[in-house]
């Protein structure tokens, strides 16, 4: 009986042993799984402002803008309505060239604004990093969208306005309202440098989206330790 009792009691402990065990392996493994807010944090900023080095490195390339169909920027909506008319009567030229002048100025913009996304991206507060992980597709830019575009603007109108002024926009402009202005009976002159101004971040957010989504989806693009760890615990969630 004592004997049976002994082996009993060995038999427990030895359970016990294994339950603690294996529970501390399971805490230790989460641990290892689960990244920290902090590393949550960085890791969206690193994986944003690879998103931003990538996109304005592609639109700020020769023909970034003019030759890419998806962000080319075209007339502001009321010229284009008379446009074929513009072309009809010989000012063809004149809308393509202020046309490319305008891409020109978004492309070279783009270039010089890089330091300002990247500055905004690193001093970002992420207080809900965590959402924003899991959250799927897009949801870092959206976030980074809602909280700097004003910002970005009030810093990216200057440098856009310079740009146009160096590719000559400015003047391809005043040429094009004033044949807008022969065959339309509405006077207008839109704010070139606020459309343009516009139309650039739009097709930058949307770049930085898509490198965003190529890290969400794409396992090789994550390029880093801390980019693996955090994706990869997002990949978890889906």
């Amino acid at each position: 009986m004592k004997k049976l009792l002994t082996v009993g009691i060995l038999c427990t402990a030895l359970i016990s042993c294994d339950t603690v065990s294996l529970t501390q392996a399971v805490q230790t493994a989460n641990s290892l799984l689960i990244p920290s807010n902090s590393e949550v944090a960085s890791g969206l900023k690193e994986a944003l402002t690879m998103g931003v080095q990538k996109g304005v490195g592609t639109l700020s390339t020769t023909g970034g803008f003019l030759n890419n169909p998806l962000v080319k920027i075209p007339l502001p909506e009321e010229v284009k309505k008379v446009e074929s008319a513009m072309r009809n009567i010989g000012l063809g030229g004149t809308v393509d060239n202020a046309i490319k002048a305008i891409n020109t100025g978004a492309e070279q913009a783009s270039k010089e604004a890089l330091q300002v996304f990247v500055g905004a991206v690193r001093e970002m507060s992420f207080q809900d990093a965590m959402g924003i992980l899991t959250g799927g597709n897009g949801s870092a830019t959206n976030y980074l969208r809602n909280t700097t575009t004003q910002t970005l603007t009030e810093k990216f109108r200057p440098i856009i306005e310079k740009n146009l002024q160096s590719v000559g926009a400015t003047k391809h402009w005043a040429d094009v309202m004033n044949g807008y202005n022969l065959v339309s009976k509405t006077k207008i002159n839109p704010d070139l440098n606020a459309y343009v101004t516009q139309k650039a971040l739009t097709a930058l957010f949307s770049e930085v989206e898509k490198q965003e989504n190529d890290i969400r989806n794409n396992p090789t693009a994550r390029t880093t330790d801390l980019l693996k760890r955090v994706f990869d615990y997002a990949d978890t969630k889906k």
